[in-house]
């Protein structure tokens, strides 16, 4: 029985601390730049592969990193078991709800932002597959496909922390971004899927394209359908019956994204695949609470994801394959080809030209999704080097660029600022209120007093936006707000409990001061400016505490002001 040696087993764990040590710090790095970590978790796979480490020592980089062998599997084992818990972490980010909750914008930008940028590349890698880089035996067909692909896939978790850093990602704008954001990787992942398919030829378990179509189709719609029902029921059951509810849900979480990625790799179309369905409808369950969820994604992102995304960099040499004409050729098609849908479908769905432009800008980002997809492409023959390295280096430059972009974009020249907006009319210090929806009807009804506004309206249509998303950020607060018709100018209710109330937020800490924003449904940037300066305030945990010190208005709005003076100073 064939087993790994003591000398294989030093050698794998040497290996894997130092990557994860390399993908972590610099990822940590990334982050202080407001860059993404898998920026700085590729580099890491950079220095440590052919590109650097293979350059100046080879002999120690074929030691920790040897391209054959039991440590050579062992790792890509261990890096195909990291994108599958990356895929099921991405997965469970996808609300299916905020597709539909979103109405018709949302749509719009999503599928226009897919169509254009898939026709457009299509066109460009039927006509000219040698010029892009396809590999000399590929089919033509297939590489078209993947190319056009490869331009329409969005990076929903770039996306997703892009908007959170902003303090967006609640707002509407935020919402329409990433309901977009959910159908593309939806419908670019299901076109991957049948490309894969395309590509297995084996005739073992029924391969053949027809069946595999068949059965993608079939896995999906159980999945999403009877399969969606279950869980929704199982995760209640787990949480009730277990002695810590967190560690059944995620165990659960882990067993079943790896049952479908078994599953869809049997059918021939990828592992990835699998766990990204059963992530999509754990994600989708009412059931799983935000901190639950956030425990799933730390517990991948900051041990798994690292090791995949650094794995990248140990099998190509950047700079043997890097072919810069390429690079430039599929960066100017990939932001040319996307900005233009999320511009056009932003615009078709009757948002402002600077929102559609942030929106565009905001589609733009390929991340993690995209190395993915070219990482598969490679290892399926489809693709050459120096297109999968001129895909990552596209990957990494839009999500680099889409935050700066959208944060100069959406600047106002004079900022609307919470201490000229609140009211002591509008300042509850004692809620009454023992859940979210109580809370929302009291300050609602206070708000009501202030502006004509009907407050059966009003409660729903703040209601129906909690449902969709839950207003807890974190940190004992919590924004639950809504975009009027009838209103004038904007509106801030401040309300303050001592107990807490659940408002489900991601650290799952109880929500003791909350801000009701009513803005009019013709002025979105207000709304913007008001999360994202709430958010600026209380990135310090014990600001919070500060708050609830307050014995009246005037404390309150004193504690604002004293933090803006401190910010202009130091700014």
């Amino acid at each position: 029985m064939e087993s790994l040696t003591s000398h294989n087993i030093t050698v794998m764990f040497l290996a894997l601390g130092i990557l994860l040590c390399m993908a972590r710090v610099l990822g940590e790095i990334a982050q202080r730049f407001h860059q993404p970590a898998v920026v700085g978790e590729l580099l890491a796979g950079v220095l440590l592969g052919p590109t650097i480490l293979g350059y100046f020592s080879p002999e120690f980089s074929m030691f920790l990193f040897p391209s054959q062998g039991p440590n050579a599997i062992t790792l890509d084992a261990i890096a195909t078991l990291s994108v599958v818990l990356f895929l099921l972490v991405a997965g469970i980010e996808v609300d299916l709800s905020t597709i539909w909750r979103q109405g018709k914008v949302g749509f719009k930008v999503g599928i226009v932002s897919i169509v254009i940028p898939f026709l457009f590349g299509f066109v460009m890698a039927w006509f000219l597959p040698r010029t892009l880089g396809q590999q000399i035996n590929a089919d033509r067909l297939l590489f078209s496909l993947f190319f056009a692909t490869a331009l329409s896939i969005t990076a929903l978790p770039v996306i997703a922390k892009t908007l959170m850093d902003m303090g967006l990602y609640r707002t509407d704008i935020g919402m329409i971004i990433v309901s977009a954001a959910i159908f593309n990787d939806l419908v670019g992942w299901m076109v991957f899927a049948i490309i894969l398919g395309l590509m297995n030829t084996s005739p073992s378990h029924g391969n053949h394209i027809i069946v595999t179509i068949t059965l993608t189709v079939g896995f999906s719609v159980t999945m999403l359908t009877l399969g969606r029902w279950l869980i929704h029921k199982t995760l209640p059951f787990l949480h009730s019956h277990s002695q810590w509810p967190d560690g059944a849900l995620i165990s659960f979480a882990i067993t079943i994204a790896l049952l479908g990625a078994a599953l869809t790799e049997w059918i021939g179309i990828h592992a990835i695949f699998g766990s990204f369905i059963v992530g999509v409808i754990i994600g989708d369950s009412s059931n799983l609470r935000e901190h639950t969820r956030t425990t799933i994604d730390h517990f991948v992102s900051f041990i798994f994801a690292p090791l995949f995304f650094a794995s990248i960099g140990l099998k190509v040499n950047v700079l043997t394959h890097f072919d810069f004409q390429l690079m430039l050729t599929v960066l100017l098609l990939a932001c040319t080809c996307k900005l233009a849908g999320g511009v056009l479908g932003a615009r078709w769905g009757g948002m402002s030209p600077r929102e559609s432009w942030a929106v565009g800008f905001a589609m733009n980002s390929r991340g993690a999704m995209e190395i993915i997809l070219g990482l598969l492409a490679l290892k399926a023959g489809i693709i050459r080097n120096r297109l999968f390295v001129a895909l990552v280096i596209m990957a990494i430059i839009t999500s680099m660029i889409s935050g700066p972009v959208m944060r100069c974009i959406l600047r106002q020249a004079k900022k609307k600022r919470l201490q000229d907006i609140v009211s002591p009319e509008l300042f509850l210090p004692e809620l009454k209120a023992v859940s979210r929806k109580e809370a929302i009807h009291e300050m609602t009804l206070a708000a009501c007093k202030v502006v004509k506004i009907d407050q059966q309206i009003l409660d729903a249509s703040i209601w129906e936006r909690e449902e969709s998303l839950s207003t807890g950020i974190g940190k004992g607060l919590a924004l639950p707000h809504a975009r009027l018709n009838d209103l004038r100018k904007a509106v801030v209710a401040v309300g303050i409990s001592r107990t807490g109330i659940d408002f489900d937020s991601p650290d799952d800490k109880l929500a003791n001061l909350i801000f009701l924003i009513l803005t009019p449904i013709n002025d979105p940037s207000t709304q913007i400016e008001i999360t994202s300066e709430i958010a600026r305030i209380f990135r310090e945990p014990q600001m919070v505490e500060r708050f609830l010190r307050a014995k009246n208005f005037k404390d309150f709005l004193a504690i604002i002001k004293h933090f803006n003076n401190i910010k202009l100073k130091a700014s």
